[in-house]
C-alpha cells in the first residue's frame, strides 16, 4: 500500500483539527482574532516540518505546544498592548466555542487573568499537562508553574465567590477549621 503524500496528510489533519485548535487558541488568548492568528502561525511553522512531526506520533500535541509557546512569545513582546484590527466582512461562528462561552463564564474569567496565568491553567486543565510538561512548554520552572496556577486559581475563586451574607450561618471547610 502506498503512503499518502505528506502535503495531503497535512491538509487532512488541518481540515479535521482546525476547529479544535481554534477553540484551544481562544482559551489561550481570550480573543477570536488572536486565536485564529495563533492557529495560522502554528500551522505554518509545523507545516514546513510536517514529515518529522508526523513521525513523532502525536502531531496535535506538538501543534498545541507550538501554540502555547507562540502565545507566550507574543505576550512577552506586547505585554499590555492591545491590537485591534478592522472588522471582518463576516464573523467566524463556532457553535462549540459559543457554547463554551456561555458555560459559567469560564472563558470570560480566564480572559481577565494575566497571560502567563491563563496559559498555565489552560495547559493544566484543558490539555491535562503535568507541571513538568507545562514548564517545558512555556520555558519556565516547575515552581513558577505552581505559583502561577495558585495565583490564577485564587483570582478565579475571588471573582466567583458569592458575597457573604452576615445573617446566614457559615459552614467551615476543613481548611478553615
Amino acid at each position: 500500500m502506498e503512503e499518502p503524500h505528506e502535503a495531503d496528510s497535512f491538509d487532512a489533519f488541518m481540515r479535521a483539527r482546525s476547529a479544535g485548535l481554534l477553540r484551544y487558541g481562544y482559551a489561550l488568548t481570550g480573543n477570536r482574532h488572536d486565536a485564529a492568528d495563533l492557529v495560522q502561525e502554528a500551522l505554518v511553522r509545523v507545516g514546513s516540518v510536517w514529515a518529522g512531526v508526523r513521525r513523532k506520533g502525536d502531531p496535535e500535541r506538538y501543534i498545541r505546544t507550538t501554540m502555547a509557546r507562540l502565545h507566550v512569545s507574543w505576550w512577552r513582546r506586547r505585554r499590555r498592548e492591545r491590537l485591534v484590527g478592522s472588522v471582518p466582512d463576516r464573523p467566524y461562528e463556532d457553535s462549540a466555542l459559543a457554547q463554551a462561552e456561555t458555560r459559567g463564564g469560564v472563558l470570560a474569567a480566564l480572559a481577565k487573568l494575566p497571560p502567563r496565568q491563563r496559559a498555565v491553567l489552560v495547559l493544566r486543565y484543558y490539555e491535562r499537562y503535568s507541571d513538568e510538561e507545562i514548564a517545558a512548554a512555556l520555558a519556565i520552572s516547575r515552581g513558577t508553574v505552581r505559583s502561577q496556577a495558585a495565583r490564577a486559581l485564587d483570582k478565579l475563586r475571588k471573582d466567583w465567590m458569592p458575597p457573604v451574607d452576615r445573617d446566614q450561618p457559615q459552614t467551615l471547610t476543613r481548611r478553615q477549621q
